[in-house]
């Protein structure tokens, strides 16, 4: 497949960047795939939902400059729909047979904005707790690797 794993933020923490980097480097023997990031926003000192839409929309436009036209977006939200790992591996393999890229969206710690989820062809949810969005990555990536397994045929622990 060919998958772009585009989210908000850096990783700080060493064992994320570890576990983001094992699970992109078992990938490369499936496909094409990379990760992508665009800057986190702070958060307003004072919240208020007129702020914190003001800085997911930036966020968001900063997202939406990364993803080209032909992408297949895939946002990560609480209201997604959540799958198994085989559902997984099952709509990953018809997404690689469409030919297009893949592009999986990690929000920041506010969220998506409207912008991203509405140019999103699939909302896919992990959970309906939330997760932080460094760790998400790490989530996502191994479970990709996980459906990649699934569909080459090989063995992958439950």
């Amino acid at each position: 497949m060919n998958a772009c794993v585009l989210a908000v933020g850096s990783l700080k923490e060493k064992w994320q960047k570890d576990g983001a980097n094992e699970y992109l480097k078992r990938l490369t023997r499936y496909g094409k795939y990379e990760v992508a990031e665009v800057p986190d926003e702070p958060e307003p000192a004072k919240p208020s939902k007129a702020l914190n839409d003001m800085v997911m929309e930036k966020e968001g436009k900063a997202l939406l400059s990364r993803i080209k036209p032909n992408d297949k977006v895939v946002a990560l939200c609480i209201d997604g729909k959540q799958l198994s790992s085989e559902e997984l591996a099952s709509e990953t393999l018809k997404w690689e047979q469409d030919g297009k890229r893949v592009v999986f969206v990690i929000g920041g710690s506010l969220g998506l904005s409207k912008a991203v989820t509405d140019r999103a062809d699939y909302k896919l949810s992990f959970s309906k707790m939330t997760f932080p969005h460094p760790l998400m990555r790490v989530i996502l990536l191994e479970q990709l690797y996980r459906a990649a397994r699934i569909n080459a045929g090989e063995r992958y622990h439950k």
